[in-house]
């Protein structure tokens, strides 16, 4: 037992562990969850805890089938632990924990493949901790990992999946190839049949660079692997197909899947070469270590190709099949957004310990080094001149956003690491230092605790705090479960912090008249609020901006309160339903009946 705790890879593997260990888990309940996803994906999961139903996803009494439910059953056993509400007071550590965790165990994953897959006795640790750095110290991983969303999941099972099928193939052992079809099938159970796709791109790709590729496909058992991940993955798509048939259909795969993929959903339009912009910030600041990674890659794959090599056991050539399969399969797609590059993230990582490998093995490429420090003196120039872009910052729903982070020392902070970051860099193009690039990592690391957390604060403080108090003032003087609406700016973290039914529309006239006949004719409801939609009142969360509207603005109220920039006001049903019958004499007509899958 004795000698185990001593081994080098458990040794490695802890010290991975406890530094994944505080980038994730510290601080991660203490700020409230950030609008407008998490919410949704965190209510859908409490939902699930407090209702017993864990089938079926529901969000503020209506059904949610934009993902799969296995990020929502692990946020609903979070939300089961006793006292839940005593040691998880803002609701956010329970909705975070799936996303920090399967993190932490994807970066233990890719260092124990590292260790594994390096030949050199001396490299082993080097190695393994350079490629578990660069995953976690990814600007993207970063943020997303302390998300309450599923991209963080969805990269961690689809990464095990794709790791667990190289050893698999690597190996000289024929083993059962079980574990990665497993986690394919969790993959598939957190986002999707995009998992699916994935998988099965890189490892298509991966095959045409080799000769002897019938023998590899046998090594993955694909009979049984489908059969596993048949049986693992499909009974809750066929249950919600029994169960709510067409709804189902025409939400998950009609819309969220295919309709995503092949036309543009919520204004997300980039041009084609998107995510290779993507690429370069979410490698970040060594970037120039993963294209010279890709590139040495490519070098070798060729110089494979052309003498037909049976070498199977190229973990980098394998990351760039990866690489490349998630940037054309996405690049395809007509919606676009940041977090689809996070699956991606596992392989960069990887290439850019490539790039690092070469570096301590080769001391005329200074370059490298060069073009790193340049990015690094970039930011540093950056952050000096911020006071001249920090006006150019507008954010309606935090005005005080600038002032806050002068206040806080952030922009004093960043003077002080970034250059001490580039002075190192430069010293790097001079001197060789072996494990050069874990130096300059370590430091990045250490920076994220002084930065982070008061990033964290002032954007809680500023746009979270007000729904918060508001959804607690809602409580106190909510009165015969009059019915709730929030009004302009929507804000799904009402509904999570007030566990009330909220009716969300918009400032328009429109939306004034959609509001009457939907509490008259929708009448939205749960296990947990049953709105009396027989009141006289009802409760209004109207930010600033949009009662500056004239029908809103000339509406008799009653002002409950104001917090940031919302008031809570209450407003009577017969006064409401006044305007809105001038209005549809006016020719305004209600919409709300017209299908909107991302309503909530």
């Amino acid at each position: 037992m004795i000698k185990i705790f001593l081994h080098r890879r458990f040794l490695t593997l802890s010290i991975v562990f406890i530094i994944g260990s505080f980038l994730f888990l510290i601080g991660l309940g203490a700020t409230g969850l950030v609008d407008e996803t998490p919410p949704l994906f965190a209510s859908a999961g409490r939902f699930m805890s407090q209702s017993g139903d864990w089938l079926t996803p529901k969000v503020n009494g209506i059904l949610r089938f934009d993902k799969p439910p296995f990020f929502y059953w692990l946020m609903a056993i979070f939300y089961s632990i006793p006292a839940n509400e005593i040691w998880d007071k803002y609701g956010s550590l329970s909705a975070r924990l799936p996303s920090a965790l399967s993190t932490l165990f994807l970066m233990i994953m890719i260092a124990d493949t590292m260790y594994c897959a390096t030949d050199q006795t001396g490299d082993k640790v080097k190695i393994a901790l350079v490629a578990s750095l660069s995953f976690a110290l990814s600007p993207l991983i970063i943020i997303w990992s302390r998300t309450a969303v599923s991209d963080s999941l969805l990269c961690a099972t689809l990464g095990t999946s794709l790791l667990s099928f190289w050893r698999n193939i690597s190996s000289e052992e024929d083993g059962p190839c079980i574990t990665p079809w497993c986690f394919l099938s969790i993959a598939i159970l957190t986002k999707g049949p995009v998992a699916f796709v994935i998988i099965f791109t890189t490892l298509f790709t991966f095959f045409l660079t080799h000769k002897n590729w019938k023998r590899l496909f046998y090594k993955l058992k694909i009979g049984k692997g489908l059969l596993i991940t048949f049986l693992i993955s499909s009974p809750w798509y066929f249950i919600q197909l029994l169960n709510n048939g067409k709804v189902f259909w025409d939400n998950f795969f009609g819309y969220h899947n295919l309709q995503r993929y092949t036309s543009v959903v919520n204004n997300h339009s980039e041009p084609w070469w998107f995510y290779i912009f993507i690429m370069i910030l979410a490698s970040l600041p060594f970037t120039v270590f993963l294209i010279h990674g890709i590139i040495s890659t490519f070098e070798e794959l060729i110089s494979y190709l052309k003498i037909r090599s049976e070498k199977v056991n190229s973990i980098y050539i394998f990351s760039l099949c990866w690489l490349i399969s998630v940037l054309l399969f996405f690049s395809f797609s007509a919606t676009k957004l940041p977090s689809y590059w996070i699956p991606a993230i596992p392989a960069a990582s990887i290439l850019i310990c490539k790039s690092a490998q070469i570096l301590d093995n080769k001391r005329n490429i200074p370059f490298i080094w060069l073009l790193t420090t340049l990015i690094l003196l970039g930011f540093s120039i950056a952050f000096y001149f911020s006071d001249s872009w920090l006006v150019l910052i507008n954010d309606p729903e935090m005005p005080e956003l600038v002032s806050e982070i002068k206040t806080n020392g952030l922009i004093f902070r960043t003077r002080i690491l970034f250059p001490i970051f580039t002075i190192l860099s430069t010293i790097f193009i001079f001197k060789f230092i072996p494990k050069s690039i874990l130096f300059l990592q370590i430091l990045i690391y250490s920076s994220q605790f002084l930065l982070m957390p008061p990033i964290r604060k002032i954007a809680d403080d500023l746009r979270q705090e007000p729904l918060r108090s508001i959804s607690k003032k809602i409580i106190d003087v909510r009165s015969r479960r009059e019915p709730i609406a929030m009004i302009g700016i929507r804000k799904p973290s009402l509904h999570f912090y007030s566990k009330q039914i909220i009716f969300y529309e918009s400032s328009s006239p429109s939306g004034l008249v959609n509001l009457s006949e939907r509490f008259i004719f929708e009448k939205r409801s749960n296990e947990l609020d049953q709105p009396n939609y027989q009141s006289e009142s009802f409760l209004v969360v109207i930010d600033k901006y949009s009662q500056k509207s004239k029908h809103w603005n000339e509406i008799n109220s009653q002002i409950l309160g104001t917090y940031g920039i919302y008031s809570l006001l209450r407003i009577k049903r017969e006064d409401l339903n006044y305007i809105a019958k001038e209005f549809k004499k006016d020719g305004i007509q209600s919409n709300w009946i017209i299908e909107k899958f991302e309503k909530f």
